[in-house]
């Protein structure tokens, strides 16, 4: 199976697992809401953030091995592999031990980092937090496995993995809450069903990768060693800069304004996530292509390539980022209530965020892919540092919006720095076609947007469910219809619709 094969399939599974879960999670965030309110809605999801920065513990073990895999599942070298494997799984559960530490180091300071907890007691909120460590902790004792898979680009038996545990836990995370409103019973259920398929997943992935038990492994040399633990040093300061640039603004929307205004805006971040997880499916299902592709084939093909994803990350991010700025609030305000709306400045400076984030996402995948981790080492330092300190210099003032400023900026160094390094070091070609048609992509944006602005006032006065359907149709037409005015003649618009009539035929 090829490459376009392997990511059809992963996508098409990936596409699948969000649709069962998305409509799910809806209906559970909102039976939480009306049964638990917004304070523990805000503790659950500061929780989920402060145990993604210790995860930070990872230091990019996982992304170093599984670009050392690419090549040797390319070639089936079994015997390195298997050396790869065991260093990988004796990483991890160092690794596990290091964030169960640090994340009961942390139970002293909850007070601290929660600010106002309302009505919640100091004990529930370390018992609550102890629930959120183990289900982190015990994941690292599976997780380095799958790593093989998709090194093989069978990205989809995480993904059916994943999905099948979403469905089964906000499955009964809604009837406990209809039933018995308790938080603590909703995140034991959490813990069980998840403990559940780490369990079966350790004994299905050992079943199809034997060579994952065999006891004769020779380990890895030193100067192999060394080259991981070189990729791996860069990437901590990769991670480091990403902690500081993109899991705090929580911690200080929590600390600064109020936990219970970050469960308000978790709302936003749950519809955002919902529709964007089905682009991240395509581009997180074609990263292992990627390393197939920069292992196999020669420059030109890897750039042209490159521009095609490049060019389809800007129409959908940028389609859905004009879509969400127009349609964002009134959803909320159709699923939640009016009085959970957040202030348009604050939504405004989230959706830019979103949409760099998103032209990033190519960049960032090929950079992992080939393995291009030593040039930009300091640059998410830099990036952490400044979103820290224009952050915590504009939460006063500005409240939410203030925060994401500082991450608006931050993201920006990236989005001019890391089309450079690729540019060099990848395709041995100068940037300045890149930004050229960065202004181009954005001016076409732009001009959808100041179109569809006066429609939605004109077309939507009130948020009603028939005006926001009609609404939907309009910004669906009118951007999609300039967007393929402008870039319809293409080679990268030529070869997407290639491709996409090739996999019709082929049905």
């Amino acid at each position: 199976m090829g490459r376009v094969n392997y990511a059809a399939k992963n996508i098409m599974f990936g596409m699948a697992g969000n649709v069962a879960t998305m409509v799910l999670r809806f209906v559970l965030r909102y039976v939480f809401i009306q049964q638990l309110g917004d304070t523990l809605l805000g503790v659950e999801g500061l929780y989920t953030d402060i145990l993604t920065m210790l995860s930070l513990a990872e230091l990019g073990v996982g992304t170093a091995i599984n670009f050392s895999l690419y090549g040797l599942v390319a070639r089936n070298e079994q015997e390195k592999i298997k050396s790869y494997m065991l260093f990988y799984k004796k990483a991890y559960r160092t690794i596990a031990a290091v964030i169960a530490a640090s994340g009961l180091l942390l139970v002293p300071f909850l007070p601290l980092i929660v600010g106002d907890p309302g009505y919640i007691s100091l004990s529930q909120l370390r018992i609550y937090y102890l629930i959120f460590l183990f289900n982190t902790v015990s994941s690292y004792f599976v997780a380095y496995k799958y790593s093989l898979a998709n090194a093989e680009q069978k990205n989809y038996i995480q993904t059916n993995a994943i999905t099948l545990t979403k469905i089964v836990t906000v499955a009964l995370q809604t009837a406990a809450l209809l039933v018995l409103p308790d938080f603590l019973l909703y995140l034991l259920i959490q813990a069980g069903v998840e403990l559940a398929q780490k369990l079966f997943v350790n004994r299905y992935l050992d079943k199809k990768y034997p060579i994952l038990k065999e006891k004769k492994v020779t380990p890895l040399s030193r100067e192999e060693r060394d080259e991981v633990g070189k990729k791996i040093r860069a990437l901590v300061l990769h991670r480091v800069g990403d902690m500081a640039r993109l899991q705090t603004d929580t911690l200080i929307i929590s600390a600064f304004v109020g936990v219970t205004w970050v469960g308000l805006m978790g709302t936003y971040k749950m519809i955002v996530t919902s529709v964007s997880n089905y682009v991240n499916v395509i581009f997180n299902s074609v990263i292992s292509g990627f390393g197939n592709l920069i292992a196999t084939e020669g420059r030109e093909k890897q750039f042209a390539l490159f521009q095609v994803y490049r060019f389809f990350a800007i129409w959908v991010y940028g389609f859905s980022a004009v879509g969400f700025f127009l349609l964002l609030s009134p959803l909320v305000e159709l699923y939640v209530g009016g009085e959970r709306v957040l202030a348009a400045s604050i939504v405004m400076w989230y959706l830019i965020d979103y949409f760099f984030k998103g032209e990033r996402v190519v960049l960032s995948n090929f950079k992992t892919a080939a393995g291009v981790f030593e040039q930009d080492k300091f640059l998410t330092l830099i990036q952490g540092a400044v979103n820290l300190v224009i952050s915590l210099a504009l939460v006063r003032q500005l409240g939410i919006a203030g925060v994401y400023i500082g991450t608006v900026i931050s993201g920006l160094i990236a989005n001019i720095t890391k089309p450079v390094i690729i540019y060099r070091v990848c395709f041995e070609k100068s940037a300045a076609g890149y930004f050229v048609e960065s202004a181009k992509y954005l001016a076409v944006i732009g001009a959808a947007l100041a179109i569809l602005i006066p429609l939605e006032k004109l077309l939507m006065p009130q948020v009603t469910v028939m005006k926001f359907g009609l609404m939907l149709v309009v910004i669906t037409v009118v951007f999609n219809g300039i967007f393929l005015l402008v870039f319809g003649r293409t080679a990268e618009f030529k070869y997407l619709y290639e491709m996409a009539v090739r996999r019709l035929r082929k049905r």
